[in-house]
């Protein structure tokens, strides 16, 4: 299985490191973030990569030059003229993917312990073409699901507005872990273009399609802010 990692994002919440460095290269006990991630899933037998960059985009190159892709195949998918946020950068990078086979992506400020093994086997279980990995954590955005995980709407937990795909019947509101497994499938099914969230694009497809949430335990720890930089090193050594 190939994996995207959203690595473009300005990292505006880890200033002032991001006036001058990508947030990818933020570094978790002396490791960067993007070198624990690969190393993550490696560690599930994942050895393939395509890996999003704008923001000090040259570093990641360079970066990733001088560890020898960490063994891995690597391939860029080069966002430097224009930041196209989530759903624009995975169809940007549509040109890496076979067609045929499912595939991860993962936001590259992410840290977690969760077995990607158990939650690729029930993506491909309920043969959908995005399952989402979402957690019961403190969230200021939570995603809706019904009784069979099946996505249906969103929630802005501070105003309460919320997106839903049919009446609220006392839906489960779990926190997105920036962690999906894709069917290649969901390039057909996309309608914006441009710069835009997947995020949107799921929210649409709702009312269509079934996404499945995957609930998954254990630890995950958003590293977008340097106060959660000091949580992860209590955590990840």
């Amino acid at each position: 299985m190939k994996a995207l990692i959203f690595a473009a994002g300005k990292g505006t919440r880890l200033k002032p490191f991001t006036d001058h460095h990508p947030k990818a290269l933020a570094m978790v006990n002396e490791v960067p973030l993007l070198e624990r991630n690969i190393r993550f899933l490696q560690s599930f037998g994942i050895n393939d990569f395509v890996i999003n960059i704008h923001h000090f985009g040259d570093q990641i190159v360079n970066f990733l030059k001088k560890r020898d892709n960490f063994g891995a195949k690597v391939e860029i998918s080069d966002e430097r003229k224009e930041l196209l946020e989530t759903g624009g950068g995975l169809v940007f990078a549509r040109k890496f993917f076979d067609f045929q086979e499912d595939f991860l992506i993962m936001n590259a400020d992410i840290l977690t312990d969760m077995n990607v093994a158990k939650f690729v086997k029930y993506h491909q279980e309920k043969k959908d073409f995005a399952t989402l990995a979402v957690s019961d954590r403190n969230s200021s955005r939570k995603l809706l699901f019904n009784p069979e995980m099946i996505l249906r709407g969103w929630l802005n937990v501070q105003t309460g507005e919320q997106r839903l795909a049919e009446f609220n019947k006392g839906f489960k509101a779990l926190a997105f872990s920036g962690i999906h497994c894709i069917n290649p499938e969901i390039f057909n099914k996309i309608k914006r273009t441009g710069k835009f969230s997947i995020m949107e694009e799921y929210l649409d497809l709702m009312h269509s399609e079934q996404i499945h949430g995957y609930e998954h335990q254990g630890i995950l720890i958003d590293v977008g802010r340097p106060e959660s930089v000091f949580e992860a090193e209590k955590i990840f050594k």
